[in-house]
């Protein structure tokens, strides 16, 4: 098969996935947004061993994605879709798959994957619709909710006429069923981090030792700080904490703006927001700590499955977690016995564990034990490459007959 991968958000995970297509011998092209300055995005080029049938196409907007400029990065993502349709005209695919891809880029994308008669996969990490409609609701009033809204229908309308959906958790197929998408296009394919890019390393590293973590007791955020995340939980762990742990965060936006802020208010030495860093660095960094830590807000629900926490579970570092029960990532962090989950509103639960692992090195060495046993034994890459291998190879040949009827 020749197929498009498509990944808005340049993530490790994908990545990996178009690799080990080519290396199956199919025909493969993997684009995504350059633009991104959000986004801890992944070493996104060819290998020296890459097959000769495996190609990367960076997409470059004519300015760096305004992510927090709503019209602005509305006109972008429309652009986006623009671009990655030219993609199509020019590969000529049997299949597209898209994940991480913003609502209306992906329309532009369907439309140019029908016009060339290939089969539509759409690869739903989020379900984007609901999670805006909740989020924006509070955050923009009067017209958020009207917004929210009109993504729900658009990501309705964009899952009835994909060929199939590959969900990464069972729980969105409640909804995908409410929303008329037929049962027998559904098919579960749970998210993963790369884990032969996530080596062990030492945790008194070279990285470590640059920016002065290797004597200290370190609970490490890394990812994005959006408005469904709450950066006032990592406030709060930076106070208590003071004299004993330094809280570092490796992000950039509206979160981490406001944790640099509330550092110089407070004089919080033991607060450090860095940026995002190359994800090369992130063995070491995960290394480096001593507690990754991961938040997201209660609208999110069960709509939104972090990726930062996979990466966690390759790092052998006790999690501590502050996202809705129900999700995922909460599921399988309490149910491995891999950290600590508390809801995103308990402060105090949030604190309380969080100190409860910074005076026991034992459970921490334990819960981080059981992170990695979870991710050696559940991110292979083969097993993952040949279930959407069988999905991909339906949609083209579904796809195939009905054009030439």
């Amino acid at each position: 098969m020749r197929i498009l991968s498509n990944d808005f958000g340049g993530y490790p995970y994908p990545m990996q996935l178009a690799r080990a297509l080519a290396r199956t011998g199919h025909t493969v092209c993997h684009t995504y947004c350059a633009s991104l300055q959000t986004t801890p995005q992944g070493t996104l080029r060819r290998l020296p061993d890459d097959p000769t049938d495996f190609e990367v196409r960076p997409l470059t907007l004519g300015q760096p994605l305004d992510k927090y400029s709503f019209v602005k990065r509305w006109r972008q993502e429309r652009e986006f879709g623009r671009l990655v349709a030219a993609e199509v005209t020019d590969f000529r695919p049997d299949v597209v798959l898209s994940a991480n891809t913003p609502l209306d880029a992906q329309a532009t994308l369907l439309k140019a994957t029908r016009k060339h008669g290939a089969g539509f996969v759409f690869w739903l990490q989020d379900i984007i619709g609901v999670a805006a409609e909740r989020i924006l609701k509070d955050k923009v009033p009067v017209i958020g909710g009207a917004v929210g809204t009109y993504y729900v229908q658009k990501e309705k309308a964009l899952l009835r006429k994909s060929d199939h959906v590959v969900m990464i958790t069972e729980d969105f197929r409640p909804i995908m069923h409410d929303w008329g998408v037929d049962d027998a296009r559904l098919h579960t394919v749970e998210n993963w981090a790369p884990i032969e890019e996530l080596p062990l390393t030492a945790p008194d590293n070279a990285w470590a030792k640059q920016h002065g973590f290797d004597d200290a007791f370190v609970f490490l955020y890394a990812g994005t700080l959006a408005l469904k995340h709450n950066p006032d939980l990592l406030l709060q762990l930076a106070l208590r904490t003071r004299d004993r742990a330094k809280i570092v965060v490796l992000s950039q936006g509206p979160g981490a703006e406001w944790l640099r802020e509330q550092q110089a208010a407070h004089r919080l030495d033991n607060l450090k927001v860095m940026g995002f860093k190359p994800f090369a660095e992130m063995p070491d960094a995960l290394a480096a700590a001593d507690v990754l830590v991961a938040v997201l807000e209660p609208e999110a629900g069960v709509f939104s499955v972090p990726s930062k926490v996979l990466a966690y579970l390759c790092g052998a570092r006790p999690i501590l977690l502050a996202v809705p029960p129900e999700n995922l990532a909460a599921r399988i962090v309490d149910g491995h016995e891999a950290g600590f989950v508390v809801p995103p509103d308990d402060v105090s639960g949030f604190v309380e564990r969080a100190e409860r692992l910074l005076d026991d090195a034992a459970l921490r060495a334990r819960m981080g034990q059981h992170a990695r046993a979870y991710a050696e034994a559940t991110f292979r890459i083969d097993g993952i490459a040949e279930a959407m291998e069988q999905v991909l190879a339906l949609a083209a040949a579904e796809h195939g007959t009905r054009a030439a009827r």
